[in-house]
């Protein structure tokens, strides 16, 4: 089952944001199954960080708080440190990205999902996070704001 994207272009770029998620603003999408959250890097993000070469996540069993590292990305531009959007513990790493990590750049939404969490607080963790349109709004400005530098 595919899902509606929302798509922003900005410049030369365009970003899509699956209405199915909600997303942090450091950019890491949150797909609610069940009691579980499925954690990954949002279009935008993964464009704006550059080829991805190395993706390391904190091992199962994990326990982390909102605004935690879960994950380490390197890219050819820059190291990126991937707070977590939710608290719980991680109960499931993408076995993938050890081996294909460009697949944070060429299927951000599904193939290349980070972590599941075990969620411990989700009605706190939703407060905090962000709708599709109100991310797709954010990274608007943030592409803009990048464009005009």
């Amino acid at each position: 089952m595919s899902e509606e994207m929302l798509k922003v272009t900005v410049d030369k770029f365009t970003f899509l944001v699956p209405t199915g998620r909600f997303y942090s603003d450091a950019g890491v999408w949150v797909k609610l199954e069940g009691s579980r959250a499925r954690l990954g890097l949002s279009d935008f993000v993964q464009q704006s960080s550059g080829d991805v070469a190395f993706a390391n996540v904190k091992p199962v069993g994990t326990k982390v708080e909102r605004g935690d590292d879960f994950a380490d990305i390197e890219t050819v531009k820059v190291d990126v440190s991937v707070p977590a959007p939710v608290k719980g513990t991680i109960v499931e790493i993408n076995p993938q990205l050890a081996e294909a990590s460009e697949l944070i750049n060429q299927d951000p939404y599904h193939a290349a999902w980070l972590a599941v969490i075990e969620l411990a607080d989700w009605e706190a963790d939703r407060a905090r996070l962000l709708d599709p349109n109100a991310y797709l709004a954010l990274v608007k400005d943030q592409a803009e704001a990048e464009v005009k530098k």
